[in-house]
């Protein structure tokens, strides 16, 4: 198996299956045409990795936003109550459309919780752990684009553009067709790195928006990636629109540094080996960043012993008392 081939097969098993993406974005096109149905809801759009296409599976959750006439809710945006308010109304608005016992619009909602910046939307059994949700966040669009949205816990609106960060994934992957699939990759690598606290998935996406090239092949990519982000992690990783601040202000920043070193250090050996000619231990060194779902023959066994038949019985060197004087 060659190099790419190997990268094609690894992709394989981190990309969520394709019907269960499918029913992922119908799931989150149910919310989106209901609400905009509202007279006082002037657009809705996905947000989140599923609109970025940077899901890793399994899909969970998806991502919703509304945004409301401000003059429908002169109160909103405001500090304040109005923040814990606009989510409650977000919350009745959704039952009255999708609840599984008496929406207008479809049957879909089990159970609705108001989380701090959204209304989290059931659509299974809460009690599963798997079970598939919808996070509806209220917004008030700006002059400048950007969108106020509620914090509940702090009673304030704040200032985010989601849009940005999907619009840059969008403009990466035009520039190179790999740059997707491999943010993909790199959010699983981030499972198993030994990195206290662990890593969040975005926390990835923006190191790839800064450090991955827009052109080349995987490996050399991932090679330079490693390398660059050994180095960018320790200046915090922060939006990308310049609005919410740190994605992870409590990040191990020495341990995902060091983490990446050592896959650089790996990635450098792989590449080596492939301009040598010697794909196997490419594919071994590759195997040793991603894990066993990716694709390498194994090691070669070590020489037999020139000794041979049965070894020879050792027994301890009788001890004299010497004399000590």
């Amino acid at each position: 198996m060659g190099i790419d081939d190997a990268f094609d097969a690894f992709q394989k098993t981190v990309n969520e299956d394709i019907g269960k993406t499918r029913l992922a974005r119908e799931r989150r096109d149910l919310f989106k045409t209901a609400l905009l149905s509202e007279p006082d809801v002037v657009e809705t759009f996905g947000s989140g990795s599923l609109s970025r296409s940077t899901q890793l599976k399994p899909i969970h959750d998806v991502d919703v936003v509304i945004v409301y006439d401000p003059d429908e809710h002169p109160e909103w945006g405001n500090d304040g109550p109005s923040a814990q308010d606009a989510l409650e109304y977000v919350r009745t608005q959704v039952n009255r459309l999708l609840s599984q016992t008496n929406g207008t619009h479809a049957n879909e909602v089990r159970h609705t919780l108001v989380r701090n910046h959204a209304v989290k939307c059931f659509l299974d059994d809460p009690e599963d752990p798997e079970a598939f949700t919808v996070d509806v966040m209220a917004a008030l669009r700006q002059e400048d684009g950007s969108l106020l949205i509620p914090e509940k816990l702090n009673t304030r609106w704040v200032p985010a553009n989601p849009e940005y960060l999907i619009g840059q994934v969008a403009d990466h992957q035009r520039d190179w067709p790999h740059f997707r699939p491999l943010v993909r990759v790199l959010k699983q690598w981030r499972l198993t790195a030994p990195v206290q606290g662990g890593i969040k998935s975005l926390v990835m996406e923006v190191l790839a928006l800064n450090c991955m090239p827009r052109s080349g092949n995987r490996s050399q990519a991932l090679k330079t990636f490693f390398t660059a982000a050994a180095v960018r992690v320790h200046e915090g990783v922060w939006d990308p629109a310049g609005l919410c601040g740190q994605i992870q202000p409590d990040l191990d920043h020495a341990g995902l540094s060091d983490a990446f070193a050592d896959a650089a250090d790996l990635a450098e050996r792989a590449c080596v080996a492939a301009a040598e000619g010697d794909t196997d231990n490419a594919l071994r060194l590759w195997q040793k960043i991603f894990g066993d779902d990716f694709p390498a023959p194994a090691a070669p066994a070590k020489p037999a012993s020139l000794i041979t038949g049965t070894p020879a019985l050792i027994t301890p060197r009788p001890i004299k008392d010497a004399p000590q004087g």
